[in-house]
């Protein structure tokens, strides 16, 4: 079998408004008979809100006409994120009077309204699903394609197994890794980028040596890129557990639903090599592409990875202190990791087909 997968290009072919790539994802969304989907039910967007000082999370132009075709569509939609992400996310334009609906923390706002599920895959014996994914009726996965540390890419199945639970099993997911730690102290200048950029608060300095909080540390890698001079490695052997583990994750949480009553939206704009939970935004590596949708996570996500093009790479954009290598997909040239095997691992477990059919949008 081969899935559809729709795509709105960023890149009018005229100069006129209706060519554009707002008109063009309300054509797309209008091909997906929303209504047969979402018409009288609660419908979860599952986005990644942003935080700190990034601004290349979706823009809530964007998001408003995805809310606004469920809306039409008879649904009764809602923006959900983690609780941290819902605090701030006014500050990047995402409030209920722009967006047309209400923004509600995924697991509440002490990250404790869960419900367990069983995976026994190595130490991940169990998954807690966020509470607000799993009451909905349906869903719409709203992601933001880009690079991501641990995995090479992040769209969907990241913004499934990453976003739609709670903090301590995102912990749990990122331990799979199996990552031992080597700090290399006549590298280090004391720069203390490493310390800045954990999101967990995990490494400390006292006098002059680090301390690495295993219990707080989520494996994101974080330190590791932010660190100019390479005084700290971390053996990544085990990756390929991180993405069974993200894999197993997004069965659950679409095991919640009717099949027929989830989409899939990935906007490929602003295209960084970092996730947006790192809280602040680089250059784009590639010129902007467009938005894809689907019905089946692996096609979506195939045809994501496959637009992103190594020789549409813009010279000068990457980041001090990341480097291509110049082998592979352009997020492994720079994360050194195969972004297709996360799409791998679900194809496994039977959540969808890499075969797709691309149908532009006109």
């Amino acid at each position: 079998m081969t899935s559809t997968v729709t795509f709105a290009s960023a890149r009018p072919v005229e100069l006129r408004g209706d060519a554009t790539l707002p008109v063009l994802l309300d054509r797309m969304l209008g091909q997906w008979e929303f209504e047969k989907r979402f018409k009288d039910k609660r419908v979860a967007i599952k986005m990644h809100l942003g935080g700190g000082v990034g601004y290349s999370t979706i823009h809530p132009f964007l998001v408003g006409r995805v809310v606004k075709a469920v809306i039409e569509a008879g649904g009764k939609p809602f923006l959900t994120d983690s609780a941290y992400s819902v605090e701030s996310a006014r500050e990047r334009g995402y409030t209920q009077e722009v967006l047309g609906a209400p923004i509600l923390p995924v697991s509440g706002l002490d990250d404790t309204y869960v419900y367990t599920k069983q995976v026994n895959f190595r130490q991940l014996d169990t998954v807690d699903l966020a509470g607000t994914i799993v009451d909905a009726d349906a869903m719409i996965v709203l992601s933001h394609g880009k690079g991501h540390g641990c995995s090479g890419f992040g769209g969907a199945i990241k913004n499934l197994a990453m976003g739609c639970v709670n903090g301590s099993t995102r912990g749990k997911i990122h331990r799979l890794m199996n990552s031992t730690f080597e700090w290399d102290a006549s590298k280090c200048t004391g720069c203390l980028l490493c310390r800045d950029n954990c999101p967990n608060d995990a490494i400390t300095f006292e006098d002059g040596k680090i301390s690495i909080n295993d219990h707080a540390c989520k494996y994101c890698m974080h330190c590791v890129l932010a660190c100019p001079n390479k005084a700290i490695t971390i053996d990544q052997e085990g990756y390929r557990y991180f993405q069974t583990g993200m894999a197993l994750t997004t069965r659950e949480v679409l095991r919640t639903f009717e099949p027929e009553r989830v989409m899939f939206v990935t906007a490929l704009l602003q295209i960084t090599p970092f996730c947006d939970c790192w809280g602040f935004t680089t250059p784009s590596l590639v010129p902007d592409i467009g938005i894809v949708a689907g019905d089946d996570i692996v096609a979506v996500e195939t045809a994501s990875i496959d637009l992103i093009k190594a020789g549409d790479f813009i010279e000068g954009s990457l980041p001090s202190p990341l480097k291509r290598s110049g082998t592979g997909h352009l997020f492994e040239q720079i994360h050194g990791k195969n972004p297709y095997i996360q799409i791998e691992e679900c194809e496994k477990l039977s959540m969808g087909n890499r075969k797709y059919e691309l149908k532009s949008v006109d």
